[in-house]
């Protein structure tokens, strides 16, 4: 099993920029994307998010916002990596979006529409929909948070499914909510801030759809560089107390070792 925990971790790491990230590295601190690939459903993508927009000229342009890797066996992503830009009020779109180039090489690098189209490599809208009531409710849960967004482009760029997981729907919209409002805080006065979130999947867990994998957790870690001293702190959740935890980076990378490799 190739599993770098260490490089996952903004804070410590030490990877070479991989050609997959080439246009996104800067995402991560040093521009060093971590490697991942899991034991068991070991078809990542990496993705450079972004979305079109046109200049002054009007021309059509592509702008790189934040990096994930995804998991094409699981249909969810591993991480979202992204800079931290200081909270500013940004609506929030509904639509959801899809990656067609994940399924079709020769397709557009951004988001797109999926329509009612089912895609190999990714979940969709239809996977989410028509839950049984009678069990778990599962959210869209972004990696990358719409409250952590700047901008009206950086808020539509969180919204593809290559950004989210299956989220118990009690826990996104309270706690996991509320951890994403407190790290804002924490943040905010520093010079440069990293993040990275990631999924640990619950494979002992029906898929949603018999497609998607759900999260067992989500872990987030994040770097402040702050007169050039460099601070980390680790979170997950939910624990087993269904509370986000607070923990430092070794910590985390210790918990990541343990609930990354199969059972």
């Amino acid at each position: 099993m190739k599993l770098l925990v260490f490089l996952l971790l903004p804070c410590l790491s030490l990877s070479d920029v991989s050609q997959g990230f080439a246009k996104c590295s800067r995402f991560f601190l040093n521009n060093d994307p971590p490697q991942f690939t899991p034991e068991w459903g070991n078809t990542v993508q990496e993705i450079c998010q972004c979305v079109w927009y046109n200049d002054n000229n009007n021309n059509k342009q592509i702008m790189y916002l934040y990096a994930t890797l995804y998991n094409t066996d699981w249909r969810i992503p591993i991480y979202s990596a992204y800079m931290f830009n200081g909270r500013k009020s940004v609506g929030r779109c509904n639509p959801w979006y899809i990656e067609p180039q994940l399924d079709d090489p020769n397709a557009e690098p951004c988001m797109a529409p999926n329509g009612r189209k089912t895609r190999n490599n990714q979940a969709v809208n239809s996977d989410y929909v028509g839950q049984d009531p009678n069990k778990p409710s599962y959210d869209r849960g972004h990696l990358y948070p719409v409250q952590h967004t700047y901008d009206p482009l950086s808020m539509l760029a969180t919204s593809t499914l290559t950004n989210a997981a299956p989220q118990d729907s009690e826990f996104n919209r309270v706690q996991w909510n509320n951890h994403e409002k407190n790290v804002i805080g924490d943040l905010e006065d520093c010079d440069k801030a990293y993040m990275v979130i990631g999924v640990v999947p619950d494979h002992s867990k029906p898929k949603l759809n018999n497609r998607v994998t759900v999260s067992k957790y989500y872990w987030r870690a994040t770097c402040c560089v702050k007169n050039g001293v460099y601070t980390g702190q680790g979170y997950f959740g939910p624990d087993n107390n269904n509370r986000v935890q607070q923990l430092s980076i070794t910590a985390l990378q210790t918990q990541l070792a343990k609930d990354y490799k199969p059972t």
